[in-house]
């Protein structure tokens, strides 16, 4: 079939994620075939370079050869099983290697399937830590312009008003602090100290995204700011949670976000790269005493009573153990620094465009931020389509411009990923 006959039929049924389908009356829906390492291709063989990792997940590229070959090892032995009074070597491995890479002392894990069930499992699991202790804390800390995802507690501690305004009514009561990315670090953090002593006998927790607000127009702050939060999270006896569903595994140019501000987190939750975009899978990882606030005899009603079909899934734990064999056999955080030092050098040029406002990077995560244009124009959608018809795939947010590579990108793939990108910035025009 071609393009234009499987996009007919796909819009009869489909309603797709973060789309307001009434644009597909304008706008082809791209139905992909196949993909290798940096390119997917659609069923008219066309070719388009992966610039974002298919939404962040696809670390290692599309079909790795190494990834193929140990899920179908897999496959031939065991494909799930329940996770409930069951387990299996894949999961026992991947949860010892997570615990051995993570900073101390997180030394339990719990898995689900999906970033966003990672965060409700953290934030479940805070509440009732204190709760289990006869203690109510119900209301949780996230920062301005955070995003932790789409299902309904994730959501509440989140601070993007295009998902969340509309279901504020039934959502968690949270509060937000000032963040980092957008003020003073120094102000940012005495507006934390202030909203913990308004609150200090109610908070549980505070969820961060370590160093970079992803979803929230890729802002960025110094490790510096987690540094302190951690003292002040301790000094008023409450959690941190770390969100790296987006920036872990080696985005920002450390494996985990967190160790740049040497401190642990008491929750880390990851998702996203931990399979390298092959199958969905989640874990949230914490500390001893966490484990054993729910460790008790059955009727005493303190277990963590969480559950989802594919806890554990075989196939995502033999995929992920995968994907940090690539880790170690690669040296892939080392190797990285190479190519975080071109993509470096390759954007400095768009400072001195008189419509960008800014560029910013930490590690492989590189944002270009345009300035000039109404945001009912979609300049981005134009630059989307402007470089799929060169075979270059991006996909902004809004008037941002990001880079979020596979780290199989050769150095002509990100000199091409970036050079597109800055011929068609400079020749917009701001009508």
């Amino acid at each position: 079939m071609t393009n234009q006959e499987l996009m007919q039929e796909d819009l009869k049924y489909i309603f797709h994620p973060c789309s307001q389908m009434k644009d597909h009356e304008t706008l082809p829906l791209i139905p992909i075939k196949k993909a290798k390492n940096s390119y997917i291709e659609d069923f008219d063989r066309n070719k388009y370079l992966d610039c974002i990792s298919s939404w962040w997940v696809n670390i290692f590229g599309h079909s790795n050869d190494y990834i193929n070959k140990k899920i179908n090892e897999q496959l031939q032995n065991l494909e799930h099983v329940i996770f409930a009074g069951f387990t299996h070597e894949p999961a026992i491995n991947l949860a010892k290697r997570l615990v051995n890479l993570t900073p101390q002392p997180l030394e339990k894990l719990f898995f689900a399937d999906n970033g966003s069930s990672a965060i409700e499992i953290s934030l479940k699991m805070s509440f009732q830590y204190f709760k289990n202790k006869g203690l109510s804390r119900p209301l949780f800390i996230s920062l301005q312009n955070s995003y932790h995802g789409e299902t309904m507690g994730a959501l509440a501690v989140s601070d993007t008003g295009l998902y969340k305004d509309i279901y504020e009514d039934i959502l968690l009561k949270t509060v937000q602090a000032k963040s980092p990315a957008l003020h003073h670090e120094d102000e940012a953090i005495e507006d934390m100290k202030r909203v913990l002593n308004k609150h200090k006998t109610q908070v549980s927790c505070v969820i961060i995204e370590p160093l970079v607000q992803c979803a929230g127009s890729m802002k960025m702050y110094d490790a510096s700011y987690i540094t302190k939060l951690r003292s002040l999270c301790d000094e008023f006896g409450i959690f941190l949670i770390a969100d790296e569903v987006a920036v872990g595994f080696g985005r920002t140019g450390t494996m985990f976000a967190i160790e740049q501000a040497k401190v642990s987190p008491d929750f880390l939750c990851l998702s996203k790269g931990i399979t390298g975009g092959y199958m969905p899978l989640s874990v949230v990882l914490f500390t001893q005493d966490i484990y054993d606030a729910f460790y008790c005899d059955y009727n005493e009603g303190k277990s963590f009573l969480d559950s989802h079909s594919y806890t554990g899934n075989t196939l995502a734990c033999s995929v992920a153990n995968a994907v940090l064999d690539i880790f170690e056999k690669e040296n892939t955080i080392k190797t990285n620094q190479i190519k975080i030092k071109q993509i470096q050098n390759l954007t400095s040029k768009f400072n001195y465009l008189t419509n960008v406002l800014e560029v910013r990077q930490r590690g492989m995560i590189c944002a270009i931020e345009l300035r000039g244009y109404d945001t009912s124009r979609r300049i981005g959608l134009e630059i989307f389509q402007k470089a799929l018809k060169q075979g270059v795939y991006i996909r902004p947010l809004g008037n941002i411009i990001y880079f979020m590579p596979p780290y199989c990108f050769t150095k002509i793939q990100i000199e091409k990923m970036i050079e597109t990108t800055y011929d068609i910035i400079l020749t917009l025009d701001k009508g």
